[in-house]
This record gives C-alpha cells, sequence and structure tokens, in this order.
C-alpha cells in the first residue's frame, strides 16, 4: 500500500518547466533513488513529497499519520545546545513514549485487565517497534562513536563545521526513523566507514527511503528502485545503480544516434562496472567461502584463524608498497615526511616519489590528514619534519573552495579573461560554447555570474576551467562532491585521458576505483600505507581481517573450555618438530628482510641496472616460495601445539 502519492504533478520555474504530470508513489519498505542531471528537478521532486514545496497543479496524497522527514541542506539547530543535546532534541517523542510504556507496564502488573491501559500500552509498543526505539541511549552511542561525533558531544552545535553539522542532523534523523526518510547526498562528508555503518543500518532497520545521490556504490547496495528525472518526466527502473545501467543502455540502444553520446557513456559505465566489481567479486569467492567456513571451526582452532590472517595479509602485502619499474620524470620526492598539527600527528615518516604518469587516491577516514598532504605537496603547509623535493612542472588544483573562480564574472569572462570565444583546452582550440556543453551547460549559461551559480554548477565551471589550464600534475580535493553522476563520468573520462599525473582525495569508492591506479591509505594514527589494489578490495580484506580479529578474541574467551576438551587427544612433538618451532621464526624472519630488501633493489634502478633485473625477479620468486613453505610448516606445528596446550 503506497505511503504516499503523487498525481499529475506540474512544476515550473519562471519559464522553465521541471515536472510535467507526473506521476509517483512510495509505498512502505520501498529505497527509491532519484538519479538525474543537476536542474533536472531531483530536489524538486523531493521537496514536493515532503511538502516543503507546493506543486503548481496535481496532488499530494499521504496515508494518515504517515511521519515525512528530509535531512536539510543546511540543518538549523538551537544554538545553546551542545552536539548530544542537538541529536536528542529530535528524539523527545520516542523517549516520552518509552518513558509512558514502562509507566503503564508498571500499572498493567497490577491491574493487568483494564482493557484502556491495556490498548494504549499495545499502541505505544507498537510505535516503539515500528521506530526501533526500545534502547536510545545505547543507539546514540552508537551513531555517535560511527560518525566521529563522540569527542564532541560536549561541544555547543554552532562551533562545528558544516559538514560536521549535517553529520548530526543526520545521526537525529535515523534515529526518530520516520516512515519515510528523505535524504539529499547523504554521504557528503562522509568517510567510507561513516558509508558502511549508514548502509548497514538502513538496511537492518528496514527504512522507507527516498534519497538522491552520486555514490553509485551506495545507490547500489541501497536502492530497490531507481526514479530518473529527465525532461520532466519520470523513468522507474527496478534494483539499484548497475541494474540502471543495464535496463537504461536496452531503452537507449532503440534510440540510436540521437543518444550516441549518453549510450557511450553509459556502457563504459556499465562495461567498467562488470569488468572491476563483478569479476573481482568472483575472484575473491574462495577466499570469502573459506572465511565462512572459519565462522564455526575456527571458533576452537586459532592455527587456523591465524593462518587465514596471515594469507590474507599476504594478499594485501601483494598490493602494497609494489613499485613500477620506469624512467618516468619525478615529479614530487618526499623523505620521512612528518606533519602535526597542534598535538595531533597526521603524518610519520612518510617516504614515496610520485612520478608524472602517476594516478593516486589519498584515502582514509576523516580529519587522518589526507588534505593536510596535498598542502604540504602544494608548499601551502611546512612539514614539522622531513622534506618535500619538486621537480620543474606546474600543478592545478581543484578544492571545495573553488579559488579558481571569481563570482563578479560570468563565465564566458571566466574562459576567455582577454575577450574572444574560444579556448585552448589539451591541444584544440574549442568554441567556449562547444567545450562547455561537454559540462552539461546550455548556451544560455554562459552570461551567467559565477556567484548565481548553485554549488554543483560552480564545481562544474571549476572542473572544466582546470582542464584548460597547462598543467602536468592535477590536485583533487574531493572532486564528485555535489556533481551528478553525468558529469562524474565526464570528469572521469576527462582524468582518463589526461596525459599527467593525477592526485585525488576522495570518498567515492566507485570513483576511486575507476580511476585510480595507486593508494596512499591514512590509517589515522599518522601512518600511510601504498597500495596498488582496487580500494573496495582493500575495504573488503580489511573487514575480513577485523572479523578474524574478533574471532580469535572469543576463542581466547573460550580458551579455558576448549584446552579442557582437547586433553583427551593429546599428541607428542617429534624432536625435529621441537628443533623447527625454535628455527622457523628466525629464518622466517631472516626471510622477510631479504624479500623487503630485494623489493627495494627492484625501485632503485642503480640496483637493479648492477645486479640485473631478470637475476633479482628469479631470486625474489624463490624466497618468496621459501617463505610460503616455511610458514605452512611452522603453522602447522603451531596447531599441534595448540592441542598439546
Amino acid at each position: 500500500m503506497a505511503l504516499i502519492d503523487l498525481l499529475e504533478v506540474h512544476k515550473h520555474f519562471e519559464a522553465q518547466k521541471i515536472l510535467t504530470g507526473i506521476n509517483f508513489h512510495i509505498d512502505e519498505g520501498e529505497r527509491i533513488v532519484i538519479v538525474g542531471k543537476n536542474g533536472s528537478g531531483k530536489s524538486t521532486l523531493m521537496k514536493i513529497v515532503n511538502n516543503s514545496l507546493d506543486a503548481d497543479e496535481g496532488e499530494r496524497i499521504i496515508r494518515q499519520n504517515t511521519q515525512v522527514k528530509m535531512l536539510p541542506q543546511v540543518p538549523k539547530f538551537n544554538p545553546e545546545h551542545n552536539v548530544r543535546q542537538a541529536i536528542e532534541h529530535g528524539l523527545v517523542e520516542l523517549k516520552e513514549a518509552k518513558e509512558r510504556y514502562d509507566e503503564l507496564s508498571l500499572q498493567l502488573a497490577d491491574d493487568f485487565e483494564n482493557d484502556l491501559l491495556l490498548k494504549e500500552h499495545a499502541e505505544l509498543g507498537h510505535f516503539l517497534d515500528h521506530h526501533n526505539a526500545w534502547s536510545l541511549d545505547d543507539k546514540i552511542e552508537r551513531v555517535l562513536v560511527h560518525f566521529q561525533l563522540k569527542e564532541y558531544e560536549d561541544k555547543n552545535i554552532n562551533l562545528l563545521s558544516g559538514g560536521e553539522q549535517r553529520r548530526v542532523a543526520l545521526a537525529s534523523l535515523i534515529l526518530q526513523k520516520p516512515d519515510i526518510l528523505l535524504l539529499d547526498e547523504p554521504t557528503n562528508h562522509l568517510d567510507v566507514y561513516m558509508v558502511s555503518f549508514l548502509e548497514d543500518l538502513l538496511l537492518k532497520e528496514k527504512f522507507t527511503l527516498l534519497f538522491i545521490s552520486h555514490d553509485r556504490y551506495f545507490i547500489d547496495r541501497i536502492a530497490t528502485k531507481t526514479i530518473e528525472v529527465e525532461d520532466g518526466k519520470l523513468r522507474e527502473f527496478k534494483g539499484g545503480y548497475s541494474s540502471y545501467l543495464t535496463q537504461k543502455e536496452e531503452i537507449l540502444r532503440t534510440l540510436q544516434k540521437q543518444h550516441d553520446v549518453l549510450l557511450k557513456n553509459l556502457k563504459s559505465e556499465n562495461e567498467w562496472y562488470a569488468r572491476g566489481v563483478r569479476a573481482r567479486l568472483k575472484r575473491n569467492e574462495g577466499r570469502k567461502a573459506r572465511l565462512m567456513d572459519l565462522r564455526e571451526d575456527a571458533k576452537t582452532n586459532p592455527a587456523k584463524i591465524r593462518r587465514m590472517s596471515i594469507e590474507l595479509e599476504r594478499e594485501a602485502k601483494h598490493f602494497n608498497g609494489e613499485k613500477k619499474i620506469n624512467k618516468q620524470k619525478m615529479l614530487f620526492e618526499v623523505n620521512n615526511l612528518n606533519l602535526k598539527l597542534g598535538n595531533k600527528l597526521l603524518i610519520n615518516n612518510f617516504t614515496t616519489r610520485i612520478l608524472q604518469r602517476d594516478v593516486i587516491a589519498i584515502v582514509g577516514p576523516n580529519g587522518s590528514g589526507k588534505s593536510t598532504l596535498l598542502k604540504a605537496l602544494l608548499g601551502r603547509l611546512k612539514p614539522t619534519g622531513g622534506q618535500i623535493k619538486q621537480g620543474e612542472f606546474k600543478i592545478g588544483y581543484f578544492d571545495q573552495h573553488r579559488e579558481l573562480l571569481d563570482d563578479d564574472r560570468n563565465i564566458m569572462e571566466t574562459f576567455c579573461p582577454n575577450g574572444g570565444d574560444r579556448v585552448d583546452v589539451q591541444g584544440s582550440n574549442l568554441h567556449v560554447y562547444g567545450y562547455l556543453k561537454n559540462f552539461l551547460f546550455p548556451r544560455e549559461f554562459l552570461d551567467k555570474k559565477i556567484g548565481s551559480l548553485s554549488g554543483g554548477e560552480k564545481n562544474r565551471v571549476a572542473l572544466a576551467l582546470l582542464f584548460t589550464k597547462k598543467v602536468d600534475c592535477l590536485i583533487l580535493d574531493e572532486p564528485t562532491n555535489d556533481l551528478d553522476i553525468p558529469t562524474i563520468n565526464i570528469l572521469e573520462e576527462k582524468l582518463q585521458h589526461f596525459q599527467g599525473a593525477v592526485m585525488i582525495v576522495s570518498h567515492d569508492r566507485f570513483f576511486v576505483d575507476k580511476i585510480a591506479k595507486k593508494l596512499f591509505i591514512f590509517r589515522g594514527d599518522g601512518e600511510i600505507e601504498e597500495s596498488i589494489q582496487p580500494y573496495t578490495e582493500y575495504l573488503e580484506l580489511e573487514d575480513e581481517l577485523k572479523m578474524l580479529s574478533e574471532l580469535e578474541k572469543e576463542y581466547k574467551d573460550k580458551e579455558p573450555l576448549v584446552k579442557e576438551s582437547k586433553k583427551q587427544t593429546k599428541v607428542k612433538l617429534s624432536y625435529k618438530e621441537k628443533e623447527l618451532l625454535e628455527t622457523l621464526p628466525k629464518e622466517i624472519e631472516l626471510l622477510e628482510k631479504e624479500i623487503s630488501e630485494l623489493n627495494s633493489c627492484l625501485a632503485d634502478p642503480s640496483c637493479y641496472e648492477t645486479k640485473g633485473l631478470s637475476v633479482i625477479a628469479q631470486e625474489l620468486s624463490l624466497k618468496e616460495e621459501s617463505y610460503e613453505l616455511k610458514i605452512e610448516e611452522l603453522l602447522e606445528i603451531e596447531e599441534k601445539v595448540e592441542s598439546l596446550s
């Protein structure tokens, strides 16, 4: 049954028709994503559903007592509240309901046949069930921790940044669990760990949800239906982003030439999705199957847990620190870089080289120092220790402050400050409009002042302007924020064809997987790990290692019982096994050192040119093979030791 129906709804602003005779409904339990170009009417549709914007014509029908709440782009709070109070302010009704329920429970213990009390008690129970509000204090704590707000809980709400205030508003809203939750770009200002928590919560709590997002992995995991807004009309697709791509491509096949450009983008996106995500999932099936098997038997077998942990760590190590052997121009050489802000160590002894064709994504939790590294590379922040050597080259920089733009200029003046109507773009001389229509700008925008544009439109102008600069290196800080998916597709294509180095700070997992060839992973403790694996695969490995750690802890808690059960099956170690138990750890440690030295040699031209690449590669292969065998041998002996203990 529908909670909300929109019937024959029309909406226009001045002469522009936004929605023309659309019909739309939300059923209980649906999670609907709205997609389309910026300005197509996504937010307008959401505001009409929310009843914060009136339609010009048509009807909005809502089921009685249905509660609809929307995450505002700019939240408003009581200026006297701290963070915890701001979150709890929206939970007053739920807390009062729980207190009344507890009060009635006590009364019914003495008067269990009172029909009025029984009816009210049952209604309150249903209300608390629906909002899952039985243990609000525990849930508040979880949200504070996972949204990184715990350290600010006693801080005045007005002292937080805009992004932090959005997290507070989101936390309060999801704890309220309205009948219909409306979210406009909920993953903005969230790092990947916060997004994962939000995804799990929305699915577990069975929210009815209408949302707008450019996060394609988030859409794919959350959405049960996709609604596309185009030319004032709505088109419905089953499922999330990957399903939308497939269905959309089939529709566009029938339209042929007039949609060639869009079809090309969609086909490229769909092929990449299938190749980059599904292939990886298939490759990981064996590893995940082993993990699932461990859930039962590994609880009583720590050696198996440790063996699986080592396998996963070796798999991660295969990617980490691997360096290409090439003679590319060196742009940055970073030696033992240290950076502190106040008393917080953000970067600790980081050493790396950034070459002319590197495409690097800088990822990790919010506040871990990612943007700080960019500022150090740009020379805007002085290192606390170590040094950054920079070659002779030009940098193009994009950040959320859009420092390239002047609000008082119009778009034509921005691209042609010295007059004329043409612009050079990576070797091609193009008319400004011919170039900007690739960034989805209509001709009438050329005379618009930059200051009059929306945040998403300003980002599109800034990115388009960036690609007209003759630079050797692009440094981009959260470039996909406020962009729609079609514009992100254009950005991805531009970056894939850019001939220089690219460094990106981003939480958009799909974007990072598609663009990056290397990761700088900030752990949040000052350490930075380098890897060439896909970002989502790194996150999967991280989750699996965490699960194994929890299994090991669970085993230790039960260890006395396990030891007692094994007393009946004791097996003695042989003399040789006892000897190996002493010698293998030292041999493994030595092999790790030798493997590390060989890898360093492969990254150093003066070393590998002296000894010969093939000789070093062969020696490395033999050492790694020996390492694997000795690890396996040690684990088997340790497993036997466990049975003796």
